[in-house]
Formats: C-alpha cells, structure tokens, sequence
C-alpha cells in the first residue's frame, strides 16, 4: 500500500511540474509582445515612483497635502512641471503620492479578497455537502448586487475614509474569486490523481492543498493582474464621490474631484491625475490579458 501511495503521490506532482513548466516556459513569450511589454515598463515605472516618493516627488511636502497659496493655479511651467492645484500644491509631487494611495489600495482590495475567495472557493468546489452549498449560496446572493452599489452604502453606514473604503470594496469583492475557483475545482477534481487520492483514504483538506491548490493558482494570478485596474478606479470612485480618501492625503480619484470646478480653465489639475489614472488601469489590463492568452494557449 505505501509503494502504491508514493507512486500516486509522485504521478500527481509530476503533472503539476509538468504543468508549471509548460505554462511558465509560455511567459516567455509575454515579452516578445511589445504593448505587453510597453505596459509592464508603465506598471514598474508606477510602482517604483509610488515606492520611492519621497524621494522623486521634487516638492515632497505638498505632495502630503501641505499648501502653498501664493502658487495657486499655476499652468505648467520649468518650476511646476505639471502645474498647481486650487491650493498652490504641485501636481507632479501629488500624483506621484496619489500613485502610493490608489495602487495600494486597488492591491490591498485584490489582496485580501483573493485570500478570502480562493479558500471558500476550494471548499465549496470540493465538498458537495451543506457547507458548499451554502458558500454557493452567499456568493450568488453578492453576485446578484451591483459591487460598486454595496460598497457605497456600507461606507455610507460605517463613514467615509481610505480604509473604510477598502473593506467596502473587499466585501462584494471576494465572491468572484469563490466563483472562478469553485469552477475550476469542479473539473480538476475528476482528474486521475485526485479521485486515487480519495480511493486511498486522504483528508480533503490533504487533496485541496496538496493537489488542488497549485493547478488553480494560474487562473487566480491572471485574476488578480485583471482586477487591478478596476480596483483601482473603483477606490477612485468612491474618493471622487467624498467616500474614499479624504483631504489633504492625494487620492487620483479625490484629485480628478478637486479640479472638476475649474476643468475649462485650469484643466490640468483634473486631466493630470485622469491621465495617470487611465495609463496605469490601460496598462494592468493590455499586461493580464497578454498573460491570459499565454496562459491559455495550447502551444
């Protein structure tokens, strides 16, 4: 029986190796695509400058939020290269910060709602008992509502704020990552290995981790880099709506808001922070669909 075991233990992690290793040798052609390519300099670009703010930023101060009203509305020019907003404050310095608050916040949404998903998703695929079907249940339930709708009202109930604005985005967020999960359950697990496994006696958590988890990461990953960018812009959202962040902290959504009064005339202080915005949520998008069809290819 033990040698029985170990030969099906070591079929199954074959398949998975060979799995990996097809699918990773595929990446490498994600770099020969060059708007792939063009957008992954855009997204390291983002995220090294969100990084290193305090540094790149050249008026570091007012990217915080600290205002210099003998500058204000200025166009762009040698000593404010993108211009000032409605309080003097440098636009290149508060999109540069305002990069830290929205990429951050659109990671922390995918984040912890993958790591609320993908368990439930594995359980409910797996066990076809009352626990699954309940899972299934709530997430149809969330499903059935629009996401950016239950997100405004539970900041409206529990009060405006970045954070708060987080949990109202994870909440809606979660069932999506349980139903794709749950679905690719649902066919890995009339696999060879998987049905031995549960011949020869494994726990289920034994089969989901050890077999299950590493063929559902692929489609997690492409999940997660497509979800950026609407995460992104849903945190944007909830900031130009008075939701989300809040003054001083620089928000490209919160940002876009501030300018709208004066988007005739002083243009640049809404169409700055719009354009990076739109060049960051462009780019996780042409990137996760390139890395899906890599991924989804057969050859």
């Amino acid at each position: 029986m033990a040698v029985q075991t170990d030969s099906y233990d070591i079929m199954a992690q074959k398949v998975i190796q060979e799995h990996r290793k097809i699918k990773w040798f595929q990446l490498r052609r994600l770099l020969k695509r060059k708007a792939a390519f063009l957008s992954l300099i855009i997204l390291v670009l983002a995220v090294v400058t969100a990084l290193f703010a305090p540094w790149i930023a050249p008026y570091p101060e007012q990217g915080q939020g600290s205002v210099n009203l003998e500058h204000r509305l200025q166009p762009p020019s040698l000593n404010y290269v993108l211009g000032t907003d409605v309080y003097g404050r440098d636009l290149l310095s508060r999109v540069i910060w305002g990069g830290r608050i929205s990429l951050f916040g659109g990671a922390c949404i995918v984040f912890f709602a993958a790591l609320i998903g993908v368990p439930l998703g594995l359980w409910a695929g797996y066990n076809e008992g009352i626990s699954g079907a309940v899972i299934s249940r709530v997430v149809e339930l969330f499903l059935s509502f629009p996401s950016t709708l239950i997100a405004m009202a539970i900041s409206i109930l529990i009060g405006a704020g970045w954070f708060t604005a987080i949990i109202a985005l994870i909440i809606p967020w979660w069932p999506w990552y349980t139903r794709l999960v749950q679905g690719e359950v649902l066919s890995i697990k009339q696999t060879l290995y998987v049905e031995a496994a549960q011949m020869l006696g494994y726990g289920k958590l034994y089969i989901i981790f050890r077999h299950l988890l590493p063929n559902i990461m692929t489609p997690v990953m492409v999940m997660i880099l497509l979800d950026l960018g609407p995460a992104i812009i849903a945190i944007g959202l909830l900031s130009f709506i008075g939701l989300g962040t809040q003054p001083p902290m620089a928000d490209w959504g919160l940002m876009v808001w501030e300018g709208a009064p004066n988007i005739l005339s002083e243009w640049w202080i809404s169409i700055v922070p719009g354009c990076a915005m739109f060049m960051v949520v462009i780019a996780f998008n042409i990137f996760g669909d390139a890395l899906k069809d890599i991924f989804d290819s057969k050859g």
